[in-house]
Parts: structure tokens; sequence; C-alpha cells
């Protein structure tokens, strides 16, 4: 109760009610961007937090992510193009109800949907995760070891659509978190004679180099965004009946996003379309979707908010992110010296709970801010695209300098950055990668301790009960994933 009462406190810190409005301004406005994604905007700020109070800067994280998926749904509206992957869900009901001349109103049902949410989303959160985080406390180093093989298998399996190409790229994370000292030891690895690389290589700086400078890289190679009409620059929000309306297909996306939030690598995108897809199924008007149908906004934009709180339960929990932006979130804790799992909530309660109260005024600050920042988003998708993307990778190398005045990890983000292209035209998930590299940490050292207290006896992780059945948990999945893709193959040929 008292670590509670003290995360009520934080409700009116001056510190996090600014980082919740300012997020969510920066993820608006950053999202209403086509090909910025929340991910992308949540590491354009990282570097940025490395000076900040842990609660202020995850809260400020947070709520980039909060805000994100309003942005995106503003370009899926009003120039079909949808800000972020999330949103191509809203594409087709969003922009049918503007060429009706109610952008104004299918504006306003996705930022209510997004409201109610994100609202019910951290509702889940809050009273989910710590309870699970009390299971794990249980955890032995053999059982921490298989969770982390746990989590690389349902990445690896669930975020590229192949088991071959999300296990590839969760090795070669793995392989990165190699690299410094030996956790054991102490003996240099992989330093190539470099001092630089001896305390290994930071995952903010991959994150960075992945999400933002490969973007930049791909977006240079795209043709310009469409313009906006400034005259649909007005946000009507949805009226009593309305409302009564939109409640079913918001229901089901409550729920859809509750599902597909909690499980690693599914995600706001699988949620939005499966959400659309019920909410035509039990809707009465099943044939105004595709034509304008309201229903056909309110389902998708409802179930992408909700994953911005349901993906944090595994990270909270488990110290698994259930998102790419997620992942984002578990460098912001890293950067602060906290490790996500059943631990946090007793080594720093107060942030946790801090993180709960900033993300229920960052959805409160959604819709005050989505009120009145329409028309400078309208202004930003306007500007000629090489001038946004100077700018923003200037603000990407300015903000790594900013965290140790070295030239060699500017260099090393650009490297990141051109190898992440290389990963996008060969088809290689991101995420899979970046949990292995912030994973990499926890099953070497879990693995080489429970060697130790086995003496060398690697029988210990099939005695361990919670190890075997989180072994045998990663095996069900790994097979799940190549069932699911043979007869996918199959009925692909046929």
């Amino acid at each position: 109760m008292d670590h509670f009462l003290q995360a009520l406190s934080h409700l009116a810190s001056v510190g996090v009610i600014v980082a919740a409005f300012g997020g969510v301004l920066w993820g608006t406005l950053g999202c209403a961007l086509p090909g910025i994604s929340p991910s992308i905007a949540m590491a354009l700020l990282l570097p940025f937090t490395v000076g900040m109070d842990a609660t202020t800067a995850l809260v400020l994280l947070a709520s980039v992510y909060v805000g994100a998926e309003y942005g995106g749904s503003i370009p899926a509206i009003l120039i079909r193009t949808p800000g972020t992957n999330a949103a191509s869900a809203t594409v087709t009901d969003g922009y049918a109800m503007a060429q009706q001349g109610k952008a104004g109103e299918a504006l306003g049902i996705s930022l209510i949907s997004g409201m109610w949410g994100g609202l019910f989303g951290l509702a889940v959160l809050v009273l989910c995760t710590e309870s699970l985080a009390q299971v794990a406390l249980a955890f032995t180093p053999a059982a921490y070891f298989s969770l982390g093989m746990l989590g690389v298998s349902v990445i690896a399996g669930l975020s590229g659509g192949s088991l071959l190409r999300g296990s590839i790229a969760a090795l070669i994370g793995m392989t990165i978190a190699f690299v410094g000292s030996d956790p054991v030891s102490g003996v240099p690895r992989f330093t190539f004679g470099s001092a630089d690389l001896l305390g290994g290589i930071k995952p903010i700086l991959i994150m960075v180099g992945l999400f933002a400078v490969t973007e930049m890289l791909v977006q240079i190679t795209e043709p310009p965004w469409a313009k906006a009409n400034k005259s649909e620059a007005k946000l009507k929000l949805p009226n009593w009946a309305m409302s009564k309306r939109l409640f079913k297909p918001q229901a089901l996306g409550a729920v859809i996003g509750t599902i597909e939030g909690v499980t690693p690598g599914a995600g706001g995108t699988v949620a939005a379309f499966m959400a659309y897809s019920e909410a035509k199924r039990w809707s009465k008007h099943p044939e105004e979707f595709g034509h304008g149908s309201p229903e056909g906004v309110a389902a998708p934009e409802c179930a992408n908010n909700v994953v911005t709180a349901t993906a944090l339960v595994p990270l909270l929990s488990l110290g698994i992110p259930g998102s790419n932006s997620a992942a984002v979130l578990l460098g912001g804790f890293l950067i602060h010296g906290l490790q996500p799992g059943p631990l946090l909530f007793e080594k720093a309660p107060d942030v946790v709970y801090g993180l709960y109260g900033g993300l229920f005024i960052a959805n409160i600050a959604m819709v005050l801010i989505g009120m009145v920042v329409l028309a400078p988003c309208i202004w930003l998708v306007n500007r000629p695209k090489p001038y946004l993307i100077a700018c923003i990778l200037a603000l990407v190398m300015s903000g790594v300098y900013a965290i140790h005045q070295s030239f060699f990890e500017i260099f090393l983000v650009i490297a990141v950055g051109i190898f992440g292209y290389g990963m996008r035209m060969l088809k290689l998930p991101v995420l899979p990668l970046v949990l292995g590299l912030v994973l990499g940490y926890l099953v070497e050292s879990n693995y080489r301790r429970s060697l130790l207290i086995s003496g060398g006896d690697p029988m210990i992780f099939l005695t361990d009960k919670v190890s075997l059945v989180l072994l045998v948990l990663a095996a069900v999945m790994t097979a799940y994933t190549l069932w699911k893709e043979f007869f996918g193959a199959k009925d692909t040929s046929t």
C-alpha cells in the first residue's frame, strides 16, 4: 500500500506530468509522418533520457507509445497512408469516411476509441503484472536460462513469418551481446583490441541504429508522401448515439488487444486486423465495412491502444518485450540500471507504480492533445520529405553523441543502421535481434551459474521442474511455428 500511495504522488509530480504530455505530443507528431513507427519515435528520444530520473524517463518513452498509435491514424484517415503498421487496419473505413466529408468524425472516433483502449489495457497491466512476477520470483538460475530461451524462441517464431529468419536474427543479437568481457572470468571477447568495446555494445546504440537510422535509409528510397488538405483539420468527437453504437466494436477490440498484447511478438498490427475482422462479423451493419463504417475505425483503434499497455505485461513481469516498442522501453530500463522482471517489483517498486500513473496521465493527455494537434500534424505531413529525414538524422546523431561524447558510438550507430537496411532487404526481422541482444547476458550468465551449481551436469535444466516446463514450452512454440510454416506453404502451393 505504501508503494501504491507513493505512486499516486507521481500523479502530482511536475516532471511526470510534463513527461506524459511531452511524450504523447512527440508520439502523435512523429507518427503522423508515414513510416515513423512508435518504436522509431521512442528510439529517437532514448539517448536524451540518460540524465533523467528513471521514472520520468520511462513515463516519457511509454507516453510516446501511447501518442504514436493515435498519430498513426491521422495520415491513414486523411491521405490513405498509415503512419504506423497498426493503423493499416484503419485505412479502409477511415479514408472512406474522409471521402464522404467525415474526416473529423473519423479522427474523433479514433481518438476516443484509443483512449478507452489505453485505459482498459492499463487496468489489465496493473491487475496482472505483479501477480505474474510473484510467480517468477521462485525461479532458479536454470529456470531463468530456460525463460530466456523461451523468449527468444517465441519472438523468433512469431515476428518474422519464418522460423529460420527469426532464429538467424536472434542468434545475431546474442552474438553481439557476447562482445566485451566474460561475465564470469572477465576475459575480453570479440573486442579486436578496441578499448571502446571492452564494456560491450550498449543496447541503446543497437536500437537507435536499427529502428531510426535504418528506417531513414528506407524512406530515402520511397516516393514522397501524399499531401493533406488543411480544411480537414477539424476534429469532431462522437455524440451519445454514436458512442452507444461503438460500444460493441470497442469491447471486441479491448478483448482482442489484451490477448494479442500479452502474447510476445503479436503486437498492435495483428490485434488491429483481428479486431476489424471480428467487428465486421458481429456488426448489425456489416455491409458498411469498407465503405466508411465508424465501427471499422473504432475496433482497430481501440485494439492497438490496448496493446500499448498489455505489451508491457511480459516485459515488466518476465523481462520479455512483447513488441518492438516494448523492446525500446526495455532499453530505457537498462539505461537506468534496471532489469525488468520479477525482481523489479522488489528493487524499484516506485518506478513501476510511477509508470502506471504516467500511463494514466498519458491516456488523458492523448485526448487533450489530440483535440489541438491536428493542424500541426497536417503542416508536418506537407513538409518536403528530404528536410524531415535530414532533421531526424541530425536529432539521432546529436542524441547519441550526448550520451558519452563518443564519435566511435556515432560511427557504430551508422554502421548498425546500414546493417539493419541489409536485414530489411533480406527480410530478416528486427525484434528477434533486439531480444537476443538484451537476453544474451541473461541466458549466458544463468547458463554458467547453473553449471557451476550442478558441477557441470547439464541435466540440471531438466531436473529443475520450472526449467523443464519452460523448455517444453519453447519446444512447443518452435514446433508450432514449423507446423504453421509447413502447412501454410502446402496450402499456398495448392
